[in-house]
Protein backbone atom coordinates (compact mmCIF):
# COMPACT_ATOMS: atom_id res chain seq x y z
CA UNK A 1 0.00 0.00 0.00
CA UNK A 2 1.50 3.33 -1.04
CA UNK A 3 1.57 6.18 1.38
CA UNK A 4 1.00 9.76 0.50
CA UNK A 5 2.49 12.53 2.56
CA UNK A 6 -0.32 14.93 3.37
CA UNK A 7 0.88 18.46 4.04
CA UNK A 8 -1.57 21.05 5.33
CA UNK A 9 -1.18 24.47 6.96
CA UNK A 10 -1.85 22.73 10.28
CA UNK A 11 0.80 20.07 9.98
CA UNK A 12 2.44 17.18 8.19
CA UNK A 13 0.93 13.73 8.54
CA UNK A 14 2.15 10.56 6.85
CA UNK A 15 -0.79 8.13 6.69
CA UNK A 16 -0.10 4.48 7.42
CA UNK A 17 -1.51 1.28 8.87
CA UNK A 18 1.25 0.40 11.35
CA UNK A 19 0.57 -0.29 15.01
CA UNK A 20 2.06 3.12 15.81
CA UNK A 21 -0.39 4.85 13.47
CA UNK A 22 -3.31 2.95 14.99
CA UNK A 23 -2.34 3.71 18.59
CA UNK A 24 -4.57 6.28 20.31
CA UNK A 25 -3.30 9.85 20.14
CA UNK A 26 -3.68 10.19 23.92
CA UNK A 27 -1.44 7.21 24.53
CA UNK A 28 1.26 8.52 22.21
CA UNK A 29 1.21 11.96 23.82
CA UNK A 30 1.33 10.42 27.30
CA UNK A 31 4.33 8.28 26.34
CA UNK A 32 6.05 11.31 24.82
CA UNK A 33 5.55 13.24 28.06
CA UNK A 34 6.83 10.27 30.08
CA UNK A 35 9.90 10.02 27.85
CA UNK A 36 10.65 13.70 28.33
CA UNK A 37 10.37 13.27 32.10
CA UNK A 38 12.72 10.27 32.12
CA UNK A 39 15.27 12.01 29.92
CA UNK A 40 15.34 14.94 32.34
CA UNK A 41 16.79 12.61 34.99
CA UNK A 42 19.07 10.52 32.78
CA UNK A 43 22.73 11.51 32.98
CA UNK A 44 24.63 8.39 31.89
CA UNK A 45 25.25 7.73 28.18
CA UNK A 46 24.18 4.07 28.10
CA UNK A 47 20.61 4.61 29.36
CA UNK A 48 20.24 7.61 27.07
CA UNK A 49 21.47 5.60 24.09
CA UNK A 50 19.04 2.85 25.07
CA UNK A 51 16.14 5.33 24.99
CA UNK A 52 17.30 6.62 21.62
CA UNK A 53 17.50 3.07 20.28
CA UNK A 54 13.98 2.35 21.52
CA UNK A 55 12.60 5.44 19.79
CA UNK A 56 14.49 4.58 16.60
CA UNK A 57 12.90 1.12 16.70
CA UNK A 58 9.51 2.80 17.03
CA UNK A 59 10.30 4.86 13.92
CA UNK A 60 11.06 1.66 12.02
CA UNK A 61 7.94 0.00 13.40
CA UNK A 62 5.88 2.89 12.06
CA UNK A 63 7.54 2.35 8.66
CA UNK A 64 8.18 6.06 8.26
CA UNK A 65 10.35 7.14 5.32
CA UNK A 66 13.77 8.59 5.95
CA UNK A 67 12.78 11.79 4.18
CA UNK A 68 10.52 12.57 7.15
CA UNK A 69 13.67 13.17 9.20
CA UNK A 70 14.12 16.48 7.40
CA UNK A 71 11.66 18.01 9.87
CA UNK A 72 14.26 17.64 12.65
CA UNK A 73 17.42 18.59 10.74
CA UNK A 74 17.36 22.13 12.12
CA UNK A 75 17.18 20.77 15.66
CA UNK A 76 20.06 18.40 14.85
CA UNK A 77 22.36 21.38 14.25
CA UNK A 78 21.43 22.75 17.67
CA UNK A 79 22.04 19.37 19.31
CA UNK A 80 25.51 19.17 17.78
CA UNK A 81 26.33 22.62 19.15
CA UNK A 82 25.00 21.71 22.61
CA UNK A 83 26.91 18.44 22.53
CA UNK A 84 30.16 20.21 21.67
CA UNK A 85 29.71 22.62 24.56
CA UNK A 86 28.81 19.80 26.95
CA UNK A 87 31.89 17.84 25.82
CA UNK A 88 34.09 20.84 26.57
CA UNK A 89 32.42 21.50 29.94
CA UNK A 90 31.89 18.00 31.34
CA UNK A 91 33.55 15.45 29.08
CA UNK A 92 32.48 13.01 26.35
CA UNK A 93 30.26 10.82 28.56
CA UNK A 94 28.09 13.74 29.64
CA UNK A 95 27.92 15.04 26.07
CA UNK A 96 26.78 11.68 24.67
CA UNK A 97 24.21 11.28 27.44
CA UNK A 98 22.71 14.72 26.88
CA UNK A 99 22.64 14.56 23.08
CA UNK A 100 21.27 11.01 23.00
CA UNK A 101 18.52 11.86 25.49
CA UNK A 102 17.46 15.03 23.73
CA UNK A 103 17.64 13.27 20.36
CA UNK A 104 15.31 10.58 21.69
CA UNK A 105 12.73 13.21 22.67
CA UNK A 106 13.03 15.06 19.36
CA UNK A 107 12.72 11.86 17.34
CA UNK A 108 9.79 10.68 19.46
CA UNK A 109 8.01 13.99 18.85
CA UNK A 110 8.61 13.53 15.13
CA UNK A 111 7.09 10.03 15.31
CA UNK A 112 4.02 11.35 17.13
CA UNK A 113 3.41 14.22 14.72
CA UNK A 114 4.06 12.06 11.64
CA UNK A 115 1.70 9.27 12.71
CA UNK A 116 -1.02 11.38 14.32
CA UNK A 117 -3.27 13.89 12.53
CA UNK A 118 -3.04 17.33 14.10
CA UNK A 119 -6.79 17.40 14.69
CA UNK A 120 -6.46 14.35 16.93
CA UNK A 121 -3.64 15.98 18.90
CA UNK A 122 -5.79 19.07 19.41
CA UNK A 123 -8.75 16.95 20.53
CA UNK A 124 -6.67 15.10 23.14
CA UNK A 125 -5.17 18.30 24.52
CA UNK A 126 -8.59 19.92 24.71
CA UNK A 127 -9.98 17.03 26.75
CA UNK A 128 -7.05 17.17 29.17
CA UNK A 129 -7.22 20.93 29.56
CA UNK A 130 -10.96 20.87 30.11
CA UNK A 131 -10.30 18.76 33.18
CA UNK A 132 -7.86 21.41 34.42
CA UNK A 133 -10.39 24.13 33.69
CA UNK A 134 -12.70 22.60 36.30
CA UNK A 135 -10.15 23.38 39.02
CA UNK A 136 -11.02 26.58 40.92
CA UNK A 137 -9.06 29.63 39.77
CA UNK A 138 -7.51 27.69 36.86
CA UNK A 139 -10.86 27.71 35.12
CA UNK A 140 -10.60 31.49 34.77
CA UNK A 141 -7.27 31.45 32.95
CA UNK A 142 -7.27 28.14 31.08
CA UNK A 143 -8.89 28.23 27.63
CA UNK A 144 -8.54 24.59 26.52
CA UNK A 145 -9.15 25.05 22.80
CA UNK A 146 -6.77 27.99 22.39
CA UNK A 147 -3.97 26.43 24.43
CA UNK A 148 -4.25 23.04 22.77
CA UNK A 149 -4.23 24.64 19.35
CA UNK A 150 -1.13 26.66 20.22
CA UNK A 151 0.74 23.53 21.36
CA UNK A 152 -0.25 21.61 18.25
CA UNK A 153 0.85 24.46 16.00
CA UNK A 154 4.25 24.69 17.71
CA UNK A 155 4.81 20.97 17.09
CA UNK A 156 4.55 21.54 13.37
CA UNK A 157 5.39 25.19 12.76
CA UNK A 158 9.00 25.16 14.01
CA UNK A 159 10.16 22.45 11.55
CA UNK A 160 8.17 24.14 8.79
CA UNK A 161 9.84 27.50 9.35
CA UNK A 162 13.26 25.86 9.41
CA UNK A 163 12.46 24.34 6.03
CA UNK A 164 11.32 27.73 4.75
CA UNK A 165 14.62 29.32 5.75
CA UNK A 166 16.61 26.46 4.23
CA UNK A 167 14.65 26.71 0.98
CA UNK A 168 15.27 30.43 0.77
CA UNK A 169 19.01 29.92 1.31
CA UNK A 170 19.14 27.19 -1.33
CA UNK A 171 17.31 29.41 -3.82
CA UNK A 172 19.73 32.27 -3.15
CA UNK A 173 22.73 30.00 -3.69
CA UNK A 174 21.22 28.70 -6.93
CA UNK A 175 21.09 32.31 -8.18
CA UNK A 176 24.69 32.82 -7.13
CA UNK A 177 23.75 35.33 -4.43
CA UNK A 178 25.47 35.16 -1.06
CA UNK A 179 24.87 36.79 2.32
CA UNK A 180 21.94 37.04 4.74
CA UNK A 181 20.16 39.74 2.74
CA UNK A 182 19.66 37.31 -0.12
CA UNK A 183 17.45 35.00 1.92
CA UNK A 184 16.11 36.99 4.88
CA UNK A 185 13.42 38.83 2.90
CA UNK A 186 12.19 35.71 1.03
CA UNK A 187 12.12 33.85 4.36
CA UNK A 188 10.06 36.64 5.91
CA UNK A 189 7.60 36.70 3.00
CA UNK A 190 7.19 32.92 3.02
CA UNK A 191 6.75 32.95 6.80
CA UNK A 192 3.98 35.53 6.51
CA UNK A 193 2.35 33.44 3.80
CA UNK A 194 2.50 30.38 6.03
CA UNK A 195 0.95 32.35 8.89
CA UNK A 196 -1.87 33.55 6.63
CA UNK A 197 -2.63 30.02 5.42
CA UNK A 198 -2.55 28.74 8.99
CA UNK A 199 -4.96 31.47 10.09
CA UNK A 200 -7.31 30.61 7.25
CA UNK A 201 -7.21 26.95 8.23
CA UNK A 202 -7.97 27.80 11.86
CA UNK A 203 -10.85 30.04 10.81
CA UNK A 204 -12.24 27.38 8.47
CA UNK A 205 -12.34 24.91 11.34
CA UNK A 206 -14.01 27.42 13.64
CA UNK A 207 -11.48 26.71 16.40
CA UNK A 208 -11.17 30.30 17.55
CA UNK A 209 -14.95 30.71 17.72
CA UNK A 210 -15.10 27.55 19.83
CA UNK A 211 -12.46 28.91 22.20
CA UNK A 212 -14.30 32.19 22.68
CA UNK A 213 -17.62 30.56 23.46
CA UNK A 214 -16.25 27.87 25.79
Amino acid sequence: MSRVRVATPLGLHIPGTSVVHRAPAGLKLALLAALGTVVAFVREPLPALGLLGFVAATWLLARLPLRALRQVRGVAVLLVALGAFRWWAAGPGAAVGMVAGLSAVVLAAAVVTATTPTDEIVAVLVRGLRALARVPLLGRVVVPESFALAVALVLRTVPTLLDVAQGARDAARARGVRGPRAWLLPTLLRTVGHAVRTGEAIHARGLLDTARTS
